[in-house]
């Protein structure tokens, strides 16, 4: 899997495309990950300008500072067809912007996360212009996607599962939370990621908030213990894993019955996707069994969410969102069920809807594992 087979040329020209189709006479993107999934430049996001100047016609700009010249001219955005254009500082580089336009436009799509004060130097460079999301051309872009994409989003998955392997290296009654934490970042580095992009390690009574983190506190006896974790590769994909484990004892009254459903409903959900279920239908293959167990009230979030260069991105598998699934779109599966107070568990994988059904990029045991 090469860059060009990642970041390929066509990809500018199906965004000049659905740009003109939207309406839109430019699309303006600052550093983030729609920036790198055209031109494959990671980006460094600073008070400094840059900007991709993609009009709906005509040659793409990359505007960049100077000194990040020599960076943008080693990543893959020379090679897509983009022209670089550089401002030193103490320099306006908005005037670089209204150059790369052929005339005042009438609408310009704005990268969906950038900063304010370039939102505001923008609209006060191009007056005329009303402003709209690029989210709104980009996101029918990347929802799908490629062979190149998937084997990517692979690649990550295969490497957070090789520190799952190894969580019974660290996961022991008396080490804290965050001691657990900081062994299984350098891990997710050791794996091939290029950083880390979040540890959660929440033992007991914390795991039964989805979003806990770590702590101080340290692990029980017989304690449920989730952890999701998740990073970026050199690629730019990421990964995202979750599993909960059993240190040191037996479970909790209870744990092992909730924990049989939310086993059971992960899977029924995995099981469902194929192209045109609806995302609404995968959340509610996770979410049915375990309100038909008396856990509904316990299932606090949506199913699924979708990943690529961002963590979480199109599509989402929650209730009320119709979109069918198509093939090529990649997202998670992370039923969870938390008593409040008491413990929590979830698993996760990453999957991708195929032509023909689902294909797992999160291969380790979903049961219960004891340490």
């Amino acid at each position: 899997m090469g860059i060009d087979e990642l970041y390929p040329p066509d990809r500018l020209i199906a965004a000049q495309r659905a740009t003109a189709a939207a309406g839109l006479d430019a699309l303006l993107l600052t550093p983030g990950s729609d920036l790198r999934y055209l031109t494959g430049y990671d980006a460094h996001a600073g008070e400094r300008l840059t900007c991709l100047v993609l009009p709906a016609e005509g040659e793409p700009t990359l505007i960049v500072p100077r000194l990040e010249r020599p960076a943008a001219e080693a990543s893959p955005a020379p090679a897509t067809g983009v022209r670089i254009v550089d401002h030193v500082d103490g320099t306006d580089p908005y005037p670089l912007v209204v150059a790369a336009l052929d005339g005042p436009p009438a609408a310009v799509g704005l990268a969906d996360r950038m900063w304010a004060e370039q939102v505001l130097a923008l609209r006060a460079a191009l007056p005329g212009a009303t402003q709209r999301l690029a989210g709104e051309v980009l996101r029918e872009l990347r929802i799908r996607k490629s062979p190149a994409e998937v084997a990517a989003l692979a690649e990550a998955g295969a490497a957070i599962d090789e520190v799952h392997l190894r969580m019974g290296e660290w996961l022991r009654p008396g080490r804290t939370e965050a001691e657990v934490a900081t062994d299984i970042a350098a891990a997710i580095r050791a794996a091939g990621h290029v950083s880390v992009d979040f540890v959660i390690v929440a033992a007991g009574p914390n795991g039964a908030s989805p979003h806990h983190g770590t702590s101080d506190r340290p692990i029980g006896v017989g304690e449920p213990v989730v952890v999701d974790i998740g990073g970026t590769m050199p690629s730019g994909y990421r990964s995202d894993c979750t599993r909960t484990y059993l240190v040191g004892g037996p479970a909790p009254a209870d744990f092992l019955d909730y924990y049989t459903v939310l086993r059971d409903a992960q899977r029924a959900a995995v099981a469902a996707v194929r192209p045109g279920v609806t995302c609404a239908a995968a959340d509610g293959a996770a979410r049915e069994p375990i309100a038909a167990a008396g856990y509904g009230s316990a299932f606090l979030h949506r199913t699924g969410h979708g990943i690529g260069l961002d963590g979480h991105e199109e599509p989402y598998l929650v209730a009320g969102n119709d979109q069918p699934l198509e093939a090529g779109m990649a997202f998670s599966i992370e039923p969870g069920i938390y008593l409040a107070g008491r413990h929590g568990a979830r698993i996760e994988d990453i999957v991708v809807c195929t032509t023909d059904g689902v294909q797992r990029l999160n291969t380790t045991p979903t049961e219960l594992i004891a340490l």
